[in-house]
């Protein structure tokens, strides 16, 4: 019989110690979070800061995307400790590398607000996306999550876009 290969140990190691995420699995599921945590707080500035026609419908939308995209990357984060990676969730770390465009001071129309949003739950939801695949390698579990919050991003992009659509 031939001695274990590194990919056999790891796996041993793993059944017997938890599975442990890779530095590309971690660094693919840190992307994640950051975006998440970015929408939920451009999100509450939108949410604060919308005025204009269908203002109320908007401002209660808003805030249903950021407690959404809260408890998403919360998820996300615990599934990092789950698999032994560490979360950044800091302020700085989130200015410096999430995907999503910064969201602009002041008052916003609801019409300008309705296309920001779309625009970063998109590529909130692209960021998940870029990573499916490597990470469905690695962790098929953790992808399962992905997709649900794949889902979820797609379908309130979706409806927050139609308020901006004519038939």
């Amino acid at each position: 019989m031939s001695p274990p290969t590194s990919q056999q140990t790891t796996a041993t190691e793993n059944l017997a110690a938890g599975f442990t995420a890779s530095t590309a699995l971690a660094g693919d599921l840190q992307r994640v979070l950051v975006d998440l945590i970015a929408l939920h707080l451009q999100g509450k500035q939108a949410h604060w800061n919308v005025v204009g026609r269908n203002f109320r419908d908007l401002h209660l939308q808003l805030d249903e995307i950021v407690d959404a995209a809260r408890e998403f990357a919360d998820t996300i984060a615990e599934r990092m400790r789950a698999l032994n990676a560490v979360p950044d969730g800091r302020a700085d770390t989130i200015a410096a590398s999430t995907s999503l465009a910064r969201f602009p001071s002041g008052e916003q129309a609801t019409s300008t607000v309705v296309d920001l949003i779309t625009e970063r739950l998109r590529r909130a939801a692209a960021t998940a996306r870029e990573v499916h695949d490597e990470v469905d390698r690695e962790d098929p579990s953790t992808a399962d999550l992905l997709h649900a919050i794949i889902d979820s991003l797609e379908k309130y992009a979706w409806m927050v876009s139609a308020e901006n659509q004519t038939a």
